[in-house]
């Protein structure tokens, strides 16, 4: 029985010898089961170390933050397919959308080797939890590549606010418009979107500018050359500097004492 349905387990081969008519006992059927070594075994599950919540900043120039991640989606014949989204954080440029049926961690990274070859390499890669991220390869990859991998918390997608926003840019303006025949046809498609979004589709957030031209207009102004400090998210700049705060204390004048004699 178990030789032709290795993978039934003992609860189920029990039930089918009591139905059969045998009158073993439950324990005896056990023993016998574990002496022959047909447990199943089951794979554990990976538990991820503790994530501490990074703050999600505006960067204040380009290459400082990628942000990565999966959108998935299907062909008119069923079959399934993914996008993986890299995105520049600093100027919400599209790096790459590259759609294939399986995106194991090995093609994250030749994708990223990819985009390094013509924008150059970034500090610091945004990413959720997903297998393809926390995999070996893609850590040592960024270890001798002198990249950080900033991973969001474990159901906190507003921690990766930025590819996700553009994530729902993607699926409502190109995978929801249109159906798919084949796997050349998307990438195609992706290839498209990906120009039109970064040349000519403004941006709310960039002041209604496309990413290619804030990016321009950026180094062009004389802002570019001051030392800047990150903005959050909502565009508020940090403005703490313990250097003006130590300053305001010094500054400020210390009550004088009384010089009135305190009676007894």
């Amino acid at each position: 029985m178990v030789s032709r349905h290795p993978s039934i387990g003992f609860r189920q081969s029990f039930e089918q010898f009591r139905e059969a008519g045998k009158g073993w006992n439950h324990k005896r059927v056990k023993r016998v089961y574990r002496e022959m070594k047909l447990n199943i075994r089951r794979r554990a599950k990976r538990r991820l170390p503790e994530r501490v919540k990074q703050p999600l900043v505006v960067p204040t120039e380009i290459n400082h933050t990628w942000s990565i991640d999966f959108i998935s989606d299907s062909l008119v014949d069923g079959r399934k397919f993914r996008i993986l989204n890299v995105m520049d954080d600093f100027n919400r440029e599209s790096l790459a959308l590259e759609a294939d049926t399986s995106l194991p961690a090995l093609r994250v990274i030749r994708a990223l080797e990819k985009i390094i070859k013509t924008k150059g390499k970034p500090k610091y890669l945004r990413t959720d939890n997903g297998p393809e991220f926390i995999s070996y390869l893609l850590r040592q990859w960024c270890i001798l590549n002198n990249i950080i991998i900033l991973y969001i918390q474990p159901g906190r997608p507003m921690q990766n606010a930025y590819v996700e926003r553009k994530n729902g840019s993607l699926r409502r303006e190109l995978l929801n418009a249109y159906l798919f025949d084949s796997l050349r046809e998307v990438r195609i498609m992706c290839e498209e979107w990906r120009v039109y979004y970064n040349t000519e589709r403004p941006h709310k957030a960039l002041k209604y500018l496309t990413p290619v031209k804030y990016a321009e207009q950026y180094y062009r102004s004389p802002i570019a050359d001051q030392p800047l400090y990150p903005q959050t998210a909502n565009e508020n700049t940090l403005k703490i500097k313990e250097s003006r705060l130590v300053d305001k204390i010094l500054e400020k004048p210390m009550p004088e004492k009384s010089k009135t004699p305190v009676s007894n």
